[in-house]
């Protein structure tokens, strides 16, 4: 399962040695009538109060002159307390690790601030010894290196100069994405990052993040749909979600990546005579689609009706979706640069279409992560992403409640063939029967691949969730120890995705490790549930019996 990062711009000018805001950010909000009835601050308020807290505590926050800020989400609680997600650059460059959220009390006071990096932000020059053409050949060569040396085709690489926090002291570095395509058609993608001084690889992860009316789909069952009119035939278009659509990508692929485009797939929308849209079968098209708007509709409704999130930006701006992408492409991944979800039909023997709920739910978890904590796609950071689409991916499909696809803590048991060898990609209960993941944390797990570090927090999930031993949920059988021999009761389903998605979008940042996790959910349970609740206490426990403590 994947998605396709984008980095976000706009910066707000911190200027002069004492740190002044640009007046327009300081600028008060004039409230309209409903929005005075309405006890809670409005985004534009809370962004004004988080705009002054910069400049009356920028030597605590290591803000200086070199440094500008952008606004990434805000966050508004009921009782008027705000969270305002910032990025930085220094001296015009991107800082990795630079992002930080300010919390705000409901009158604006300044509280605290969370922050990807303590690191104090002063380089001697932003002027790179290795260059950006060889920058680009070295992440060329990890391209091909990472997928084992295949003869890819058409490859590219695009250098940007950052500044990497990440990893240790601040350095100039040069973060290249390379694309290519693989001996099918198909796109591969990896981001690296080179110390811009000595040339030497910091880092280095992929940047397609795998997983892996009414209408007949492949998995679902008979699912109702939202339709829009025009003329005498119907659009898979739904108007009361943003205008989400769906549309055939007819076998092609696209390399669009990072401002790299050599083409783009068609997105052609898909049309009905009598809204009754596919048949359940493969040689239908519009079956794979039926599956790929409804998970859209119930991933947007389980945002917004659980979280109060409006769109996976939070913006109430529709996605949309690709199926039938590339030649028997086992992939499925969500790309910012399009807003859109892409879905190839499988090779037939190990995958079958990856149009399935929890997928969907999984990939556009993706775009909430890159809209909110952006947590890095690489060491324990990087599980931490994965587990937190699976973990929210399997919250919409609890929450769809269909019974074609009922709700249980198996990642991509719909999509997967026998020729796979397992029941699905990935388990929660006991991440290890996939036979790579990771049950419990240890200090090498940041050096698993990122879908099988995301085991800890896919098994802390599901504990805090269901609780440990043996047991049978909608069918399924499971069996979940722990690493400390300790017996955990579960809180619930419902409770564990509200205390995930709040550290998610009000606690974690870009570098939040395991240990940090915890805290950001103990933060999230202390504030919904009080501290030394029930909750609380479980969260606590449920981390420990994954040995993160």
């Amino acid at each position: 399962m994947s998605r396709i990062r984008q980095h976000v711009r706009g910066p707000r000018r911190l200027a002069t040695a004492g740190i002044a805001v640009t007046a327009a950010t300081l600028l008060a909000t004039a409230l309209s009538p409903a929005a005075q009835a309405d006890a809670r601050p409005s985004r534009a308020t809370a962004v004004h109060h988080a705009a002054a807290a910069l400049v009356a505590h920028a030597a605590s926050l290591g803000l200086t002159s070199a440094q500008d800020t952008s606004v990434r989400d805000v966050v508004v609680d009921r009782n008027g307390t705000q969270h305002v997600r910032y990025d930085r650059t220094y001296r015009g460059l991107p800082v990795l690790g630079g992002d930080f959220v300010v919390h705000l009390a409901p009158d604006g006071a300044y509280r605290n601030a969370d922050r990807a990096t303590r690191s104090r932000l002063s380089l001697s020059s932003v002027t790179p010894v290795v260059s950006g053409p060889r920058a680009a050949g070295l992440a060329v060569n990890a391209l091909r290196a990472a997928n084992l040396g295949e003869a890819l085709k058409r490859v590219k690489a695009k250098p940007e100069l950052v500044v990497d926090a990440l990893h240790g002291a601040p350095k100039l570095a040069w973060r290249t994405n390379a694309v290519g395509q693989d001996s099918l058609g198909n796109p591969v993608a990896r981001t690296v990052l080179t110390d811009a001084r000595t040339g030497a690889q910091i880092d280095a992860w992929d940047s397609i993040e795998t997983a892996a009316g009414d209408g007949a789909s492949l998995y679902s069952g008979t699912v109702a749909l939202e339709t829009t009119q025009s003329g005498s035939s119907y659009q898979l278009k739904d108007p009361t979600r943003g205008n989400t659509y769906t549309g055939d990508a007819q076998g092609k692929t696209d390399l669009c990546f990072f401002g790299i485009c050599f083409s783009r797939a068609p997105a052609t929308l898909f049309t009905d005579a009598d809204n009754h849209w596919g048949t359940g079968a493969t040689s239908d098209r519009a079956s794979a689609a039926v599956d790929a708007q409804y998970g859209t509709n119930e991933t947007w409704d389980y945002y917004k009706n659980v979280h109060g999130r409006n769109g996976i930006a939070g913006d109430g701006k529709g996605s949309y979706n690709r199926v039938h992408y590339g030649s028997n492409y086992n992939n499925a991944f969500w790309d910012d640069s399009c807003f859109c979800m892409t879905y190839g039909d499988g090779d037939g023997t190990t995958f079958g279409p990856l149009v399935a709920l929890d997928v969907a739910g999984h990939e556009m978890s993706h775009g909430v992560t890159s809209k909110t904590a952006a947590l890095t796609y690489s060491g324990e950071s990087g599980g931490l992403n994965e587990a937190t689409s699976d973990i929210l991916g399997t919250m919409v499909e609890w929450y769809a409640n269909n019974s074609s696809d009922p709700g249980d803590y198996l990642i991509g048991e719909k999509i997967v063939k026998p020729g796979f060898g397992k029941a699905a990609l990935r388990f929660m209960d006991k991440p290890s029967k996939d036979g790579n993941s990771a049950d419990y944390w240890s200090s090498s797990v940041g050096n698993l691949d990122v879908h099988y570090s995301s085991g800890v927090a896919n098994h802390f999930a599901y504990l805090l969730a269901e609780g440990s031993g043996a047991k049978t949920i909608n069918g399924v059988s499971y069996d979940s120890p722990t690493y400390n021999g300790s017996s955990v009761t579960g809180i619930g389903r419902d409770k564990v995705g509200k205390i995930w998605y709040r550290a998610l979008t009000v606690y974690m940042t870009s570098s939040t490790n395991y240990a940090g996790a915890r805290t950001a959910t103990l933060n999230a349970a202390k504030d919904l549930y009080g501290a030394g609740s029930a909750e609380y206490n479980a969260v606590a426990a449920a981390w420990s019996a994954v040995n993160v403590n």
